[in-house]
């Protein structure tokens, strides 16, 4: 793991050399175990290195191949080495020493810029190719690593980071209208829409399964992967399908395993983190290493409001995998005296942009720190189960049912619906028929969808022409309501923002802490799996996620594997958590609406609405109210433009 950075002058001008020591000295502020410097003439190339797995202790990077006279700077950890090794015909001697960079560089030789297509792992490289006279970098597909660049009439610049590139003389340290645009205008978690755009004007960021290549004064960007679900898996019966999920997850979770380090994981009470953690420790109790589980806990005066389905308190679930599992050091933390306000500063700077994810800030980076202080090397994490490993919604999958005429299978199914989640055979049919034909919802609806209020300034809306640029990427609001469960997951593959926010907080946090979040069900070779499974696996006998639940019969306890009932919550408490703070909050919004230069950018009547509401006091059970959400997402923006003062 490393923040790598370098700098290509076109018409080989040289590189002052105060240039290149100056973004790596912004580096520093990160631990290392190297860091390492390459240059010639008109290029440079920076590795801060954080050594992880037991093939980066002592790497050289950069690295430069006098052979093939290619030179890398690598920010990866390849998880399909052995793959590589047949393909590349690495000999057998060499393939326990053999560097990630250095497999990289190997198959940059032999496949080119094809090469980031046969790659699966967690990678941002550049690689100098001296015969063509060329840089070649690339990130993984769904862009787990951050890369950054500048890019003038003379020169080419990227970092890992974003500081260290406004550390040169020539870069100026500029808001960008269009990305604030996007992210205020946004009322989910997307960032923005457009993945190659920053908060800072003059920088601009590689998107996600994308290629970068740089030919004298020429820069080329080119997608080189697309996932999709058009082809079907045909197994021969849903033992075959449970089988083969095991194989290719156990394999996945396996090669996330690798690090000189201890091993620990995000441990919920739900499915996904569940399952990792039970398939890590199979692997890890075979060699005889311990396993730490990092599991999230509201304060003890939280008093819980909300209804009986929802479990901000996960811990009785979590303790039940923990006994089931057996062999794993828990650990239960409820981050006594912290919260989402005090903690805006000290994450914008992490960051370097705004975040929208404040309900869960604090405890995200405080189990970074316990993990850290307890000598974690890999942290794992399921962040993209809910649309891989576990998917299958059981209300879409029925309308499909209901559309198909497959009338008799549908009855079995909410026969068994019904006991698996309570109540009547037949309450979920009028949800069902308005999922399967959205024009009932046209013709008679129920009532009017809720719209979060516009934050957005009519002045800069109108002069980003942001809401036809979200239209154009069916992130509008109508769009997103008529939407099924299906569209969504498909679109979510195909789009590549919807990556952006989760792989930044990764990156950034795993720099400061010096270790790295892997997540299996973001495998590439997982998700292209579950991508391809017919969608009767995964809601089968009145069971939603169903292939996950069959897939771990061996694994989770019945209480776990098989709830349907009950849903894990985290942040519910983020309100109670400010409460001290609540006058302080209070009068730093106050402030913002007497700030001309923040309404530039605010809708000033609505967040003076959203105030009136807010002053009320600090009601735990508003968690989820609009008017304290957008008043604590606008708080967070205004932090950030002062910056630009």
């Amino acid at each position: 793991m490393s923040a790598i950075t370098g700098i290509l002058h076109f018409n080989n001008e040289p590189i002052p050399i105060n240039h290149g020591k100056g973004l790596m000295k912004s580096l520093q502020k990160y631990p290392a175990d190297d860091v390492k410097m390459w240059s010639t003439s008109h290029l440079f190339l920076g590795c801060h290195a954080q050594w992880i797995t037991p093939e980066s202790v002592g790497e050289v990077l950069p690295y430069f191949d006098p052979n093939r006279k290619l030179a890398i700077t690598a920010d990866a950890i390849i998880d399909n080495r052995d793959e590589l090794f047949e393909r590349l015909q690495v000999s057998h001697d060499k393939r326990k020493i053999i560097s990630d960079s250095e497999l990289i560089l190997l198959s940059y030789y032999k496949w080119g810029e094809d090469s980031p297509k046969y790659l699966v792992g967690d990678f941002a490289f550049m690689i100098w190719d001296e015969t063509k006279r060329k840089l070649f970098g690339a990130r993984d597909f769904s862009g787990s690593r951050t890369l950054y660049y500048f890019l003038n009439q003379k020169l080419f610049a990227f970092c890992t980071t974003i500081e260290p590139l406004l550390s040169l003389p020539y870069v100026d340290k500029k808001l960008d209208e269009q990305w604030l645009a996007e992210f205020i205008a946004i009322a989910g978690m997307v960032d923005v829409v457009d993945s190659s755009l920053t908060a800072y004007k003059n920088i601009k960021q590689l998107p996600p399964s994308h290629s970068i290549s740089i030919l004298e004064d020429r820069v080329t960007l080119k997608q080189y992967c697309k996932l999709n679900s058009d082809e079907k898996l045909k197994l021969k019966n849903d033992n075959e399908y449970v089988e083969a999920f095991q194989e290719i997850f156990q394999e996945a979770v396996d090669s996330r395993l690798r690090t000189i380090r201890q091993v620990g994981a995000q441990l919920s009470g739900g499915l996904d983190s569940g399952s990792i953690v039970s398939f890590a420790a199979k692997t890890l109790q075979k060699e005889n290493k311990s396993f730490h589980t990092f599991s999230y806990v509201p304060p003890q005066d939280f008093q819980d409001y909300t209804p009986r389905y929802i479990m901000p308190n996960e811990t009785p679930l979590i303790k039940s995998t923990v006994n089931r599992i057996g062999g794993i050091l828990d650990h239960y933390l409820d981050f006594e005296g912290r919260d989402p306000y005090t903690e805006v500063d000290d994450f914008l700077e992490i960051m370097e942009m705004p975040y929208k994810f404040f309900e869960n800030s604090f405890w995200l980076k405080g189990m970074f720190e316990e993990a850290h202080g307890k000598g974690i090397g890999i942290l794992l994490n399921g962040g993209r189960g809910n649309l891989s490993i576990s998917w299958g919604p059981a209300i879409d999958y029925y309308a499909l049912l209901l559309k198909r005429l497959k009338w008799i299978h549908l009855y079995k199914e909410l026969n068994q619906f019904s006991r698996n989640v309570g109540g009547a055979r037949l309450r979920s049919l009028p949800m069902i028929t308005r999922v399967a034909f959205p024009i009932i919802d046209k013709i008679s609806p129920i009532h009017n969808p809720y719209q979060l209020p516009t934050v957005i300034s009519p002045d800069l809306a109108k002069r980003t022409n942001v809401f036809n640029k979200l239209k154009e990427y069916g992130m509008s609001h109508k769009d997103l309501l008529e939407a099924t469960a299906y569209e969504q997951r498909k679109r979510h593959f195909e789009d590549l923002f919807h990556w952006n926010a989760s792989n930044t907080i990764a990156t950034k946090l795993s720099l400061k802490y010096s270790l790295w979040k892997r997540d299996p069900t973001n495998d590439l070779r997982v998700v292209r799996f579950c991508l391809s499974v017919p969608e009767n696996q995964y809601v089968q006998n009145g069971m939603d996620r169903a292939l996950i639940r069959r897939s771990t019969e061996n694994f989770l306890p019945d209480e776990v594997r098989l709830n349907q009932r009950i849903r894990g919550v985290q942040g519910a408490d983020w309100i109670h958590r400010m409460a001290p703070h609540w006058d302080i909050f209070i009068k730093e919004l106050e402030h913002l609406l007497t700030d001309i230069r923040a309404l530039e950018f605010f809708n000033k009547q609505v967040l003076e609405d959203a105030l009136l509401e807010v002053k009320k006091g600090a009601r735990s059970e508003y968690a989820t109210h609009p008017n304290y959400k957008i008043l604590m997402r606008s708080l967070i923006i205004y932090r950030f433009i002062k910056k630009f003062d």
